[in-house]
């Protein structure tokens, strides 16, 4: 049988074999597992990418609701200062048609 390595020298030999096998098992579980949670984690993403365009496009119709219904509150907030003075003319009136009245 043939020796897959030339020994370089008994122990040094040794440690570099050793050292270049390690690196290559490394080399490969670090692809291996890249690869793996590239497959695994891929659908994943892809449904948390499209649930977070869903809740961004409900985000945007949310806002125009505030803006429409801020736009309405302060149309009813100038209703009700108009009916105010509305009402403070008529009290007005009315007291001095009471006043009126007493005289």
């Amino acid at each position: 049988m043939t020796q897959l390595f030339i020994p370089l020298a008994s122990v040094t030999g040794a440690v570099i074999t050793i050292i270049a096998l390690l690196l290559v098992a490394a080399i490969i579980g670090y692809f291996t597992a890249w690869f793996y949670a590239k497959s695994v984690y891929t659908p994943i993403i892809k449904g948390l990418e499209a649930e977070k365009a869903d809740l961004q496009k409900q985000v945007a119709e949310l806002k125009d609701n505030v803006s429409k219904l801020n736009n309405k509150v302060d149309d009813l907030n100038g209703k009700i200062a108009k009916l105010e003075e509305d009402a403070a003319k008529k009290d007005k009136e009315i007291k001095e048609l009471k006043n009126r009245i007493k005289e």
